[in-house]
């Protein structure tokens, strides 16, 4: 088989990183979760006690990432989604960003990346691509469950909130902004438990390979 790429999009806690994560299992492909290199990117900035809208140094801290260094956990904390929402709109950290994504989607046998503008910008050519939403009350339900569990007590309320505001940010934002590739497939995965989205996402990327000769 030739190199696969699969790119899955979407808004946070839409269940993209989840069905990214079963499809490269799936595949036998290295997965990427884009969002941790912004969330990695904001903590950095933060810790190197540089203003929050300091571009500048945002830049500098993506320019010097090291994704095998990352502590997932921590990068899954509230904070660190608000540093994120923060240092993404930023074009200087995306373009510091945009070469590690394209290498690692480069290597053999292919790989499976998510995030928000993989189908559009980074990989605008990939074998397959997914666009996967759930409501924002839904979405807002399941991150406010993550946090719970992390022992972050946030009310959920605060949680949607500042789900909505990540959406306007990410769908407003000059440079690649998150939207739907044109030739992406929708899958809405409001109502779906995680093994029928996983189902219905490997049907879309089998036939999506088969009509591409992978």
């Amino acid at each position: 088989m030739r190199r696969i790429v699969i790119a899955v999009d979407g808004p946070s806690a839409s269940g993209k990183g989840t069905v990214a994560k079963r499809l490269a299992a799936h595949y036998q492909l290295p997965h990427l979760d884009t969002g941790l290199l912004y969330r990695a990117v904001g903590m950095g900035l933060l810790h190197t006690g540089a203003d929050r809208n300091d571009a500048a140094a945002a830049e500098a801290v993506a320019r010097a990432l090291d994704p095998a260094s990352f502590d997932e956990h921590a990068l899954r904390s509230a904070e660190a989604g608000a540093a994120a929402a923060m240092v993404a709109a930023m074009p200087g950290v995306r373009r510091a960003l945009l070469d590690l994504q394209r290498n690692f989607a480069a290597q053999e046998p292919g790989a499976v990346l998510d995030g928000r503008d993989i189908g559009t910008v980074i990989c605008p050519r990939a074998d397959a691509k997914l666009w996967v939403v759930a409501s924002p009350e839904e979405r807002a339900r399941r991150r406010w469950s993550e946090l719970k569990g992390r022992g972050e007590e946030i009310p959920l309320a605060e949680v949607l909130a500042q789900l909505q505001e990540r959406d306007r940010r990410d769908a407003t934002r000059k440079d690649a902004p998150a939207v739907k590739a044109d030739d992406a497939h929708l899958l809405d995965t409001t109502t779906l438990s995680i093994d029928a989205s996983f189902a219905e996402a490997r049907r879309i990327v089998d036939a999506a390979l088969q009509g591409s000769g992978a």
